[in-house]
């Protein structure tokens, strides 16, 4: 019998996108972290978690603004509401795919 295998979020499952989707879905809904302290986060090169965090944006799964507060640009970044589905979605997925105890189905 073969089982049928949940299809993990390609987006997501790069490891540095899921590095950025656990922190960011650790905040409250409507929290956001600043792009240096995401960075600091996740000890990631502002040119590496700017692609990373483009892909998400593509996919619907984070919303990054840009203010200036005090003449100085700062640049927030948020999960959205389909960003915090999908990582769900994605860790459940995890979840039957581990099966009981960590154990394979």
């Amino acid at each position: 019998m073969t089982e049928s295998w949940p299809e993990l979020d390609p987006v997501i499952h790069a490891q540095a996108r899921l590095r950025v989707m656990v922190a960011l879905s650790t905040l409250a809904p409507g929290d956001r972290l600043t792009f240096p302290r995401l960075q600091q986060l996740l000890d990631m090169t502002a040119g590496n978690l700017s692609t990373h965090l483009r892909k998400l944006e593509d996919a619907g799964y984070v919303e990054i603004s840009k203010t200036h507060e005090r003449r100085t640009p700062v640049t927030y970044v948020a999960l959205t509401t389909a960003g915090r589905r999908a990582f769900e979605a994605y860790t459940e997925g995890l979840r039957a795919l581990l099966g009981p105890k960590g154990e394979p189905p």
